[in-house]
């Protein structure tokens, strides 16, 4: 583990496995490094893979009040720690790498979670709901918000994991959820954003993921200037490690 200091001074910490040119990824919520490692040894053999823990996660400091900007500060930290040259950021991870206009040469996201046409409806005053809890001091209520209402997982399923060791964990970094619902804003597809793009972009969806997803990932390849959707196997918002490694190998061009 290493870790660069940001500008406000939060300590990020970060991995970096394999050799090549270096790949930032990009965690989405509800999750740290640990939760891509498998990702990331299998981009290893064409890439120095950075996996690094967004703030108020894992090993990275987090520095209140949170803004926006902060992450996007954070990204360029990392990226001038390592030289990456590229960056694939995950579902909500997407739009900490979009809006930061950190100077990669190429990037890829992986279903960006806009609510297209389809989508589920967001859940009623979704981040208000969670600064409720965090402010409250339940990160609890935080996590069950987001599994349950914004994810969709069956809340009988949620109060299993409660009582399983990993809840700790995830109480642990709950109140980042709020993180990511303001750097997704109302979640509509930013076209205006993602038009002012002008760098290489890959836009990726699992085949087992739902159509509404699917759509979201088309409509931001569209809206990028230089973007391009694929899909490819996995599970529900999940392409699979070595799909995932050999896609990006050939789009870097570290094939």
């Amino acid at each position: 583990m290493e870790k660069v200091v940001s500008k406000d001074g939060t300590e990020i910490a970060y991995d970096v496995t394999g050799s090549g040119p270096a790949l930032v990824l990009v965690a989405g919520a509800f999750t740290d490094r640990s939760r891509y490692v498998q990702d990331a040894e299998a981009l290893a053999s064409a890439f120095s893979v950075v996996n690094y823990d967004r703030r108020g996660r894992g090993d990275s400091g987090d520095t209140l009040p949170y803004a926006v900007e902060r992450e996007w500060e954070d990204l360029a930290a990392v990226r001038d720690a390592t030289g990456a040259r590229f960056a694939c950021a995950y579902s909500s991870g997407s739009m900490v790498l979009l809006r930061s206009r950190v100077p990669f040469e190429k990037l890829a996201v992986v279903e960006p979670p806009f609510r297209v046409e389809g989508a589920p409806p967001a859940p009623e005053r979704y981040l208000e709901r969670l600064q409720e809890f965090v402010a409250a001091g339940n990160p609890g209520g935080a996590a069950e918000l987001f599994m349950v209402e914004a994810v969709g997982q069956p809340k009988e399923m949620v109060d299993q994991i409660r009582q399983t060791p990993m809840w700790a964990g995830l109480e642990a970094i709950a109140h980042t959820l709020v993180y990511d619902a303001l750097q997704m804003g109302d979640s509509a597809v930013p076209t205006a954003l993602l038009s002012s793009i002008d760098i290489p972009a890959l836009a990726l969806y699992s085949n087992a993921s739902p159509d509404w997803l699917k759509d979201s990932v088309r409509q931001t390849a569209d809206a990028l200037p230089h973007g391009t959707a694929e899909g490819h196997d996995g599970t529900f918002h999940t392409i699979a490690s070595e799909n995932l490694a050999r896609v990006l190998a050939g789009y870097f061009g570290a094939a």
